[in-house]
Parts: structure tokens; sequence; C-alpha cells
């Protein structure tokens, strides 16, 4: 069953309690279902719907993503262990990209998103061959900047 429209906190409260390895799953289930790249893209694009919207003070330069087609703005809160996020782009594509990020990552300790092969799962999506070359690269881009985050929360104070 695709769920398109479901609200972000539910899904995020759901999916930090899953291993981020079953979310993956159920996003590939969920694409396997959709067949075609066409629809896959469309379906990036709902996911981008529901995105929490981000607030003005979070649209800073500071959390604009670097190598982005498109403007994307990505906000970082700590959780006591667990790193959050807040995203939002100027772009259906983008936004819909950023909120599949967000769905796999949102809610983790930074350990967990540090050992997850980003690359390897976008692959299993067919997500990357679906987009142009610079979307993909802002693709990348977004995981990246997640991953700097990760990093920056898991080194001592």
């Amino acid at each position: 069953m695709v769920v398109v429209n479901a609200a972000a906190a539910y899904l995020a409260r759901m999916n930090a309690e899953a291993p981020i390895d079953a979310v993956l799953a159920e996003l590939v289930e969920e694409f396997d279902l959709l067949g075609d790249w066409e629809g896959r893209i469309e379906y990036v694009i709902e996911l981008g719907k529901d995105l929490e919207p981000l607030p003005d003070a979070d649209r800073t330069e500071a959390n604009k993503v670097p190598g982005c087609a498109a403007q994307v703005w990505l906000a970082v809160r700590r959780d006591g262990d667990r790193l959050s996020f807040l995203a939002d782009s100027d772009s259906a594509l983008s936004k819909g990209n950023i909120a599949l990020l967000l769905r796999l990552y949102s809610g983790r300790a930074p350990a967990e998103i540090l050992a997850f092969d980003a690359r390897a799962a976008l692959d299993r999506l067919g997500l990357p061959s679906a987009l142009t070359r610079q979307r993909a690269n802002g693709l990348n881009a977004m995981v990246g900047r997640i991953r700097e985050a990760a990093l920056a929360a898991a080194r001592p104070q």
C-alpha cells in the first residue's frame, strides 16, 4: 500500500522507530509498485508536498545546499542524541528529493546516518538514473549536507 499524503510528523516518528534499512525497504517496495521513471518522479514530487513548512528564520544562506539546480534549504535540529531535519525548496522535484531523504534520515543518531550507504540506497530506488545529471548532483549535495551535519554532531564537544 502506498500512502502519499500521510502527515509528515507521523512519518518522521514512524521512520525514526524503524531501522533505516527497513525504511529503505518500504521505499523500494513503493517505487517498485510505481514501475516506470515517470511514475517515480511524480511520486517524489508528491512526497515534497507533505514537507512541514520551513520557518522563515531557517531560510538563510548558511542553510542553503550548494550544488543544487534549485534553491534548497536544510536546517538541522539536535534532539538529544538524534538529528532531525527541516527542509524546503523552490522546485517541486528538489523538494520531493529532500523529502525522500528526510524520510530516511530525520530522527536518527549521527552514527546511523554515517553508517548508511546513501548512494547504494538511491541506486536501489532507481532515482539517480531518472534524474538529469544536474538534479542527480543536487541530490548528492543534499546527502552530503546531511552527512556533514552528522559528522559535526558526532564530534566530541
